[in-house]
């Protein structure tokens, strides 16, 4: 067996560091201001004993820890981290040559002890058992037995929560944003351990703050405020957290001054791992795409950062429309964006007068398409744009709409390629001659590159 004893450098990273171990071994327990776990049974696991150690402190920038030690037992682990705080040197024989001023069953009763000359633990030992349990107790003796490997060591040991539900009181009351984020860090780094110890994704979280006043010249404040944080993929990642949380908090003003944070999450996944690649081409630094829009959806407003999405219609107008990036779903699959992607948008969310489109789907498709197709005028049944215009295929005939209850006429139109002696290649049609009219009417629909 082999056990291993950290001390966090503040209270409330204790949990966090405990929740971060159950990644590597169950057995993990809170003893005094230490927390140990037993790592012998998850060696192998981790690719040996070095490896686990380094998987286990890599990483975690903001968890501190002033000082590990392991050992053959957590009490040995425990003593010898203490004389690690304490900077005195190692003692060359184990457990013997262990001081009993870091034995902390044997703290209460160091000043008897040290008066009969005994002042480590091997010769605590060499005293007789049955006048150490009449004089100090049976649990001094419990306490040694299971220091020297001969008595199994039990402790109540760590178990996760079910869902991620933490608050913290804030050492000060918070009065703006950084305050709060600030603040949550500490909530933050708990969450990624809690996630990584049961492997899953975070979706959507909520975090919540108490206000510390009920009224505010004299009108009324409700008790807490709250934002939520939701990402298209599952994931891992605190600093992606981090920056939409103070993007939200960016454009969020508090009502009064807050006591308290909340953090707790909404929606979870199993967590299947990040996908790697061995080329070098595709570990590319920075963001992600998907975090990229995320965090620009929050800083700008949902309605203004759209992604086109297909749409079934052979109308060349109607082939896609143009839905909140953030809510579009979109990157759940790991793609930057619909792999179709034809027409314009029936909506005017584009500014530019013309909309590009995807040629993939059909190669007669133009690269561009205008947003409203536009009336040609016609010389002797001939189209013309800027110059008359020489026709290259045969008509392409397209009937639908006739479905749509919206549509009072069915579209009815014959597509072209045209070619024009100064704007070059045009998408062109022609309206199916109604009974009303008497000449067939032409519009230039898309340009071709």
């Amino acid at each position: 067996m082999y056990w291993i004893a950290l001390c966090p450098s503040r209270n409330e990273d204790a949990t966090a560091w405990g929740w971060r171990a159950l990644r590597f071994t169950p057995r993990v327990a809170g003893v005094d201001e230490a927390i140990v776990l037993e790592v012998g049974a998850s060696e192998r696991l981790f690719g040996g004993r070095s490896r686990l150690l380094r998987a286990l402190f890599k990483g975690v920038p903001a968890l501190e820890c002033e000082g590990w030690a392991g050992a053959d037992t957590s009490l040995q682990a425990l003593s010898l981290l203490r004389l690690k705080r304490r900077g005195e040197e190692m003692p060359a024989e184990l457990p013997g040559g262990l001081p009993l001023d870091t034995f902390t069953a044997a703290v209460p009763h160091l000043h008897t002890l040290e008066r009969i000359g005994c002042t480590t633990l091997g010769q605590l030992r060499g005293l007789p058992r049955a006048g150490l349990g009449r004089r100090f107790g049976a649990g001094l003796l419990q306490a040694l037995d299971a220091a020297c490997g001969q008595r199994p060591e039990r402790y109540p040991w760590l178990t996760l929560p079910a869902a991620f539900d933490q608050k913290l009181e804030l050492p000060a009351l918070a009065t703006s944003a950084p305050d709060l984020l600030f603040a949550g860090q500490h909530l933050l780094t708990r969450l990624q351990s809690w996630l990584q110890a049961r492997n899953l994704g975070a979706l959507a979280l909520e975090l919540e703050w108490t206000l510390d006043l009920r009224k505010l010249d004299g009108k009324p404040l409700p008790p807490t405020e709250r934002i939520e944080l939701r990402t298209a993929q599952p994931t891992q990642d605190m600093q992606h957290l981090r920056r939409l949380a103070s993007e939200q908090l960016a454009r969020s003003k508090l009502s009064a001054p807050a006591n308290q944070l909340r953090l707790r999450t909404l929606d979870t996944v199993p967590w299947g791992g990040l996908t790697t690649s061995l080329l070098p081409e595709d570990h590319k630094p920075g963001e992600r795409l998907h975090q990229l829009v995320e965090r620009l959806s929050v800083r700008l407003g949902e309605q203004n950062v759209v992604v086109p999405q297909p749409v079934q219609d052979h109308r060349p107008e109607c082939m896609q429309r143009w839905m909140p990036a953030d809510g579009a779903g979109w990157g759940e699959a790991g793609t930057s964006a619909p792999s179709r992607i034809a027409g314009v948008p029936a909506s005017p969310q584009p500014t530019n007068r013309r909309a590009k489109t995807n040629v993939a789907s059909d190669p007669l498709l133009p690269p561009w398409l205008l947003r409203e197709p536009l009336r040609l005028q016609v010389k002797g049944d001939q189209p013309c744009y800027q110059g008359p215009l020489q026709l290259l295929t045969r008509p392409r005939r397209l009937e639908a709409a006739w479905w749509d209850p919206g549509v009072t006429q069915p579209v009815l139109r014959d597509y072209f390629i045209a070619r024009s002696a100064s704007a070059g290649l045009l998408w062109i049609f022609r309206e199916r001659l109604a009974a009303d009219q008497d000449r067939a009417r032409w519009f230039l629909h898309g340009l071709y590159a």
